[in-house]
């Protein structure tokens, strides 16, 4: 099993937040089975700056919790890079608190998530998709002993 390379970086105060370690262990557990070794870059960003890059690159003007940016590279131009995941703490804290969820199981599935979205995976082009999507982050989820994100709540 290839180990990949994961970067992260904090543009904003690391209290609260997931270690570096724990966001690699996440996104090796996202790309287990991917047999090319990859580059990715994590980045945990304030409101600010995460609705900037939700309003410049998708048009939105509000701070969402996971952007994903895929590499987007010349023809011909071979790099193990796979892209960006732009993690917008303060979402991530409001929407682990709305929904009754650890504040730690919330970030890892956002972690997984954008992986897949970086994997070519995508939840809004078709029902089959969306679904085929949730059962792979149920899966690596459970791996790392995260409950199902998308569980029913009493």
């Amino acid at each position: 099993m290839p180990t990949h390379a994961v970067s992260v970086s904090y543009g904003l105060p690391r209290k609260g937040l997931p270690a570096a370690s724990s966001v690699r262990r996440w996104v090796e557990a996202a790309l287990a089975g991917y047999r090319r070794t990859v580059e990715i870059h994590v980045r945990y960003v304030d409101s600010d700056e995460g609705r900037a890059l939700n309003r410049d690159y998708r048009g939105k003007d509000y701070a969402t919790n996971v952007l994903s940016f895929p590499a987007e590279l010349p023809e011909g131009v071979r790099s193990p890079l796979l892209g960006d995941l732009v993690i917008c703490a303060p979402v991530v804290a409001l929407e682990a608190l709305g929904q009754d969820r650890r504040l730690a199981h919330h970030h890892a599935h956002l972690v997984v998530h954008g992986c897949l979205h970086l994997l070519g995976m995508d939840h809004e082009r078709s029902e089959a998709e969306a679904e085929a999507m949730e059962a792979r982050e149920r899966s690596i989820l459970a791996r790392l002993g995260i409950p199902d994100p998308y569980a029913a709540r009493d």
